[in-house]
């Protein structure tokens, strides 16, 4: 068995990554070398790479469902979105400058090449590659410079199956519209169609799907239940939503339970970070946005963030500043990570992201923070797992080291590593000393909850929930190539 595939969504967050990641723990399970491949990625969810690179946090659970590690092999292209108009373009793990959107017409034959040189390089070693694709290929505003979706397809001869979220409802019409509003030569690659996210009777959805393969000719490879665990490593930031509460909360251990407001900040990045808490019995981790949210909260996080001094602003403009400097001066908990961890500290000096020069910061941790123009990429396994993403550099630092990852000023926490709750001792040590701070005595922290454990058996219910619900055998039968499809001639003209 060898060929590649192209999943395709008919919009964001539709769930393609995860039927990515769930194809690959199917393939690798049956012995079958097999890696994800994602040419091009917008996201501020990323990881660092054996290489020391920065990659798609997605194709990082991509590469773990494999049996690999994260290469920038596997996401040559990432765009880490800064404003509505600019990204910082990420080449091959390094930056490489910032892309306005007019850019990508200029750009797009040496990223191209970039794309296609690295696809190829993965086909010849890997009896199969999973590729995914990026928003929607519906999209033919940016056809022209698409290297993800049918661009990819058409270069690399690849068979299509579009992905769609029944749970939003429109399902159908999504699928026959993605496939007519392509021209006929990207419809040829077309292959099928996947439905995912369902609830209830599939017996109900079945004369719909039977319409569908009449008016397109494609078929329906599976429809894939909900599955309510299926809630960690989302890259998407439509599923970071504010006032969504992270997971199904696992009652108390003890009399006590915790409740961490995480702020959704504008230009989140790494949102995942938080996830292991959310993990936790009695650990509820909510987005936040509004100042009175943080009324009955006891540990507050400042995630990550892609435009830092923006972000701050925004903060101070909600009245989410003064909020969580009256926390801390009450004693509770603050943690806060990467960019967040920069707003704790008393100044941002950033000629590099946002060029504002010097500015306050909340002045909760007695440090301040220099933008380098390199970025710093680093990823840590011993005796502590966790990663570096930041321009962002401590100088001046005068408060407590924290266990060799950050600094603390009491309560207050900052560090620039990812990942780093995701580490189960530290992070309950930590859970029973901001408990004990908050004053929920009555907490207890669990002593097997293992994050890693938990992010796997996603991973395996994902490909449990394929084998079960999808007509794999067929799927895979289009890596020899993507079978003759009719073109809907009756579309939009």
């Amino acid at each position: 068995m060898r060929g590649a595939l192209l999943i395709a969504g008919t919009t964001s967050d539709a769930g393609k990554s995860m039927v990515v990641a769930g194809l690959c723990k199917l393939l690798a399970r049956r012995g079958i070398s097999v890696a994800p491949f994602k040419a091009q990625n917008m996201s501020n969810n990323s990881a660092v790479t054996v290489e020391g690179g920065e990659i798609g946090r997605a194709q990082a659970v991509q590469a773990r469902a494999c049996g690999l590690a994260p290469s920038v092999r596997f996401n040559p292209v990432l765009l880490k979105p800064g404003s509505d108009r600019t990204s910082q373009l990420v080449v091959r793990g390094q930056v490489a400058g910032t892309m306005a959107a007019g850019d990508y017409f200029t750009r797009r034959t040496q990223l191209a090449e970039i794309v296609n040189d690295e696809l190829r390089s993965l086909r010849s070693e890997f009896d199969v590659v999973i590729c995914e694709g990026a928003g929607s290929p519906a999209e033919i505003n940016l056809r022209a410079t698409d290297l993800s979706n049918m661009g990819l397809a058409r270069a690399a001869d690849l068979p299509v199956v579009v992905v769609g979220d029944i749970d939003r409802g429109g399902l159908l019409a999504h699928l026959f519209g993605t496939v007519a509003v392509l021209s006929p030569e990207d419809q040829r690659l077309v292959s099928g169609f996947l439905v995912n996210k369902f609830r209830g009777d599939p017996g109900l959805l079945a004369p719909g799907l039977d319409q569908l393969r009449g008016l397109t000719g494609r078929p329906t490879y599976g429809v894939v239940p909900y599955l309510d665990e299926l809630w960690m490593d989302t890259e998407d930031s439509l599923s970071v939503q504010a006032g969504r509460t992270l997971g199904a909360p696992v009652p108390a251990l003890g009399r006590d339970g915790l409740r961490v407001g995480a702020i959704r900040l504008p230009r989140i990045s790494n949102s995942t970070d938080v996830e292991a808490l959310a993990c936790e019995p009695g650990v509820e981790v909510h987005w936040i946005t509004e100042p009175t949210e943080l009324a009955d909260v006891d540990v507050v996080v400042l995630p990550g963030s892609k435009a830092t001094v923006s972000d701050l602003d925004w903060l101070r403009a909600r009245g989410l500043a003064d909020a969580v400097t009256a926390h801390a001066a009450a004693g509770g908990p603050v943690l806060g990570v990467c960019g967040g961890f920069q707003m704790l500290c008393r100044s941002i000096d950033d000629p590099v992201e946002s060029k504002a020069g010097t500015v306050n910061g909340l002045g909760l941790l007695a440090a301040d923070i220099v933008f380098a123009q390199q970025k710093t990429l680093r990823h840590w396994e011993s005796p502590l797992t966790g990663y570096e993403i930041h321009h962002g550099q401590v100088v001046g630092g005068a408060e407590a080291d924290w266990l060799g990852v950050g600094i603390r000023r009491g309560q207050v926490y900052g560090t620039h590593w990812h990942g780093l709750l995701d580490n189960d001792e530290l992070r309950r040590a930590w859970l029973a000393e901001v408990a004990e701070a908050a004053g929920r005595t009555g907490f207890v922290v669990a002593t097997d909850v293992s994050v890693p454990a938990r992010r796997d058996a996603q991973l395996d219910a994902m490909a449990d929930a394929l084998q079960a619900h999808v007509d794999i055998e067929a799927m895979l039968a289009l890596l020899a190539g993507a079978p003759e499809r009719p073109v809907i001639t009756h579309h939009a003209r």
